[in-house]
């Protein structure tokens, strides 16, 4: 709001207020010309009513009213000026007059009760001003707040990234611990129980108990941990899959996003299982009356989670088994592409045959010419030695496709080969791991719920099953463990293993690198055999357009194609028409995407 001008010098004189008015009006004449002098005693009667910024402010307005309306004139004068003012209105009078008096949008609006509609306070008020002024419109700040709202909401994305990798960095450090601690500390107690119950040792069983409170703490744990890791991943990948409605990115997101939204269902299970657990020890310990109680809801919980991972596990394998006879189906490569090697192999040989024969009538021109004049023969010998750069050139590409052709057919048949070992692998840890040990687990679950004196009571048959269950899921896991810990250490020991072709692999690091690289058990292999294997498909399936992939035969091509279908990556999974699926294959820009989509298809069931 303005404030009231304020005057520190005394009224000028009238003939002074005379001659000044005379020569504003001279200026303004020759400014303006005599349509301008009306405007401008318009302009001063207004200037001397509301004061000085408030004149200034509707100038303004009104300018920048007249320069929606009509060109802003190139002969404009000075702004803030009433001449400028003149100007910019073209001349025109009556269109000051009028928005300062008649229009609904006039700086001054009328005070109410005047009976001639002029604002009666005096100049500079802040009733004035308050008038005067006009809110600023929404939509100019519309953008400002958008970009605020979306750098908000993106440092929020940034922050929850954040908390979920670090989580999930959390979660894989417990993990080695809490394997150890279901596969040996939990049954080791257990034994000791059922020991120190029949011998009646309360003392044992107090320690047995105790022991396995906090094995069973660190279970939850580390469970609940992963539900909430499991949880943002299931989440972020189906926005990510709803981002991307079709292709191979999509497909990827999609399948991971169901695969992690079933394991923080399972763990939460899990959760609720190893709770029970914990109060079931933690009842021992105090030697409560509601021990058998807690048993018994405990072995309820084993038996669900137990059978319900059991039943996942033999999807899997199910699954693993499917992929398996697909891949088998195809047969092998080298089989399959026999005739077109050996057609490839006989163009090739002809081609030198040609070669040779070329060289032979050159021979023969060149004998024929002896003791001739160089102008009788020379044009055939040149004739006969043009046929033979011709020769060559054709028995050169020839040979190179042959050549090719025997490479790919080795690379599709090295991977066909890797994809059926990978779901081989698979098949077996599901078995061992899942399809028995969890059952395993999950009879003595049932054992302690029929028995209600706990698995791990005075009954050695519960928990001598649990142990089984959980001595094959130690095996499965420590397996899984150490199988990463080797690929990590290769994949910077011996970066050149698995580099990509036409790339300068990195400097191998030292022994004592590697050894620490591969206890990260949080880090994930990002350039190891699987990550190679799935280049190698993607180049032999790819299009034309795609570097490297220019000279693969039709088809090799299409059996690398056969292949992606084989490992459910294919039109179906990836919601598009055939046509459309082949496209994406000679894209370059979604070479990654396709990359990890294999990846992901090797690797899972």
């Amino acid at each position: 709001m303005s404030t009231p001008v304020q005057q520190t010098s005394p009224r000028p004189s009238t003939a002074t207020s005379v001659s000044a008015r005379q020569r504003r009006e001279q200026d303004g004449s020759r400014a303006a010309g005599p349509s301008g002098h009306a405007a401008e005693h318009a302009f001063l009667r207004f200037q001397s009513g509301v004061g000085n910024r408030a004149a200034t402010a509707a100038v303004q307005r009104v300018r920048n009213a007249t320069v929606e309306r009509a060109p802003e004139s190139a002969e404009s004068s000075r702004p803030g000026t009433p001449d400028s003012f003149v100007t910019a209105l073209s001349g025109s009078s009556e269109s000051f007059v009028t928005a300062l008096s008649g229009s609904s949008e006039s700086f001054v609006t009328a005070r109410p009760g005047t009976p001639d509609g002029h604002e009666t306070s005096r100049p500079g008020t802040p009733e004035t001003f308050e008038t005067a002024r006009e809110p600023e419109p929404e939509t100019a700040r519309e953008p400002e707040t958008e970009a605020e709202e979306t750098a908000a909401a993106r440092s929020a994305d940034e922050l929850v990234k954040r908390a979920a990798e670090l989580l999930d960095r959390f979660k894989k450090n417990l993990d080695p611990a809490d394997n150890l601690a279901k596969g040996a500390q939990t049954p080791t107690s257990a034994g000791l129980g059922q020991a120190a119950t029949a011998a009646g040792d309360g003392a044992l069983k107090h320690d047995a108990a105790a022991a396995g409170t906090a094995s069973g703490s660190w279970n939850l744990l580390t469970e609940v941990t992963g539900v909430v890791v499991n949880a943002y991943d299931s989440l972020k990948n189906l926005k990510d899959a709803r981002k991307k409605r079709t292709g191979a990115a999509h497909h990827t997101a999609g399948k991971k996003a169901r695969t992690k939204g079933a394991d923080a269902v399972v763990g939460t299970a899990s959760s609720g299982g190893y709770g029970a657990a914990v109060a079931k020890e933690a009842t021992k310990v105090q030697a409560a009356a509601d021990a058998a109680t807690a048993a018994e809801v405990s072995g309820i919980f084993s038996a669900v989670t137990g059978l319900w991972k059991g039943a996942r596990a033999a999807g899997k394998v199910g699954g693993a088994t499917r992929k398996y006879r697909r891949i088998k189906q195809l047969g092998d490569p080298g089989a399959v592409h026999e005739e077109l090697l050996a057609r490839l192999r006989e163009e090739s040989d002809q081609a030198e045959q040609r070669v040779d024969a070329a060289f032979a009538r050159l021979n023969a021109v060149r004998e024929a010419g002896r003791g001739r004049p160089p102008r009788e023969w020379y044009p055939a010998a040149e004739a006969a030695f043009d046929a033979i750069r011709e020769e060559y050139e054709r028995a050169g590409s020839a040979a190179a496709a042959h050549r090719r052709a025997v490479q790919d057919t080795e690379a599709l048949s090295g991977t066909t080969k890797y994809a059926k070992k990978k779901q081989l692998a698979k098949i077996g840890k599901e078995t061992v791991g899942g399809v028995v040990g969890e059952p395993a687990k999950a009879a003595g679950g049932i054992v302690a719920a029929v028995t209600a004196a706990g698995v791990l009571g005075s009954n050695p048959g519960g928990w001598i099953a649990a142990a089984v269950g959980a001595g094959l899921i130690l095996g499965v896991a420590g397996y899984k463990a150490g199988r990463a810990a080797t690929k990590r250490y290769e994949e910077v020991r011996h970066p050149e293993r698995w580099a990509p072709e036409g790339e300068q692999p990195e400097d191998a690091w030292s022994r004592k690198d590697s050894l620490k690289h591969a206890l990260k058990i949080w880090k994930k292999v990002s350039k190891g055999e699987r990550q190679a294997m799935a280049r190698k498909i993607y180049g032999l399936a790819a299009g034309p357009d795609i570097p490297g992939s220019a000279d693969t035969t039709p088809e090799i091509r299409q059996s690398a194609r056969e292949l992606l279908v084989a490992l459910k990556a294919g039109p179906a999974q990836h919601k598009l028409e055939p046509e459309a699926w082949a496209e994406s294959l000679n894209d370059p820009e979604k070479t990654a995407g396709w990359v990890k989509e294999i990846a992901e298809q090797l690797a899972s069931g």
